[in-house]
C-alpha cells in the first residue's frame, strides 16, 4: 500500500521527464546543421529572432527566448564577437540595450534556410501531430499560439 503513496515519483508518471529528454535529442539533432553555421542551438534561436525583428532590446529578446539576462548578456557578447549582432544603448533611455543584426549575421540566414526542413524530417512526426505538439507547448508557456 505504501508503494501507490510514492507513484507521483516514479520518473514516467512525469510529464516532464519526456519533454526534458525530448528537447536534448532535437537539440542534439541541430547540432551537425549549426555546426555548419558555427553557431550553437541558443544562438540559432536568437538568430531566428534577429532575422526577423533586425532590432529589439535585450530584454524583448530575453523575453521571446525564456532567458534571463545572467544567460543572455554573455550570449550576446559572444555573438558580437563573432560580428552578427550589434549591442549598443537606447538613445531614448540608455538603460536599454538595442541588439541588431550585422550584415555579417543577416548573411547566414540565406545559409539557415534548409535546417527547419531537415529537422522536420529528423522528428518523423506527420504534419497534424507536429502542429498539435507545437500548440500543446505553447499552451504550457501560456501562450496562444497558431
Amino acid at each position: 500500500m505504501d508503494d501507490f503513496k510514492y507513484d507521483a515519483l516514479k520518473l514516467e508518471h512525469q510529464i516532464c521527464f519526456p519533454l526534458y529528454a525530448a528537447s536534448r535529442e532535437i537539440i542534439k539533432r541541430y547540432k551537425p546543421f549549426l555546426d555548419e553555421l558555427d553557431l550553437t542551438y541558443t544562438q540559432y534561436i536568437a538568430m531566428m529572432i534577429l532575422w526577423d525583428k533586425k532590432s529589439l532590446t535585450a530584454k524583448e529578446m530575453g523575453e521571446m527566448l525564456y532567458l534571463d539576462s545572467g544567460t543572455l548578456t554573455p550570449l550576446l557578447k559572444k555573438m558580437e564577437e563573432k560580428g552578427l549582432l550589434s549591442r549598443s544603448r537606447s538613445r531614448e533611455d540608455e538603460r536599454n540595450l538595442i541588439v541588431t543584426v550585422t550584415g555579417a549575421g543577416d548573411c547566414l540566414k540565406e545559409r539557415a534556410t534548409d535546417i527547419p526542413a531537415k529537422i522536420a524530417q529528423c522528428a518523423r512526426l506527420e504534419p497534424e501531430e507536429a502542429l498539435a505538439l507545437y500548440r500543446i507547448l505553447y499552451k504550457i508557456l501560456g501562450k496562444n499560439e497558431k
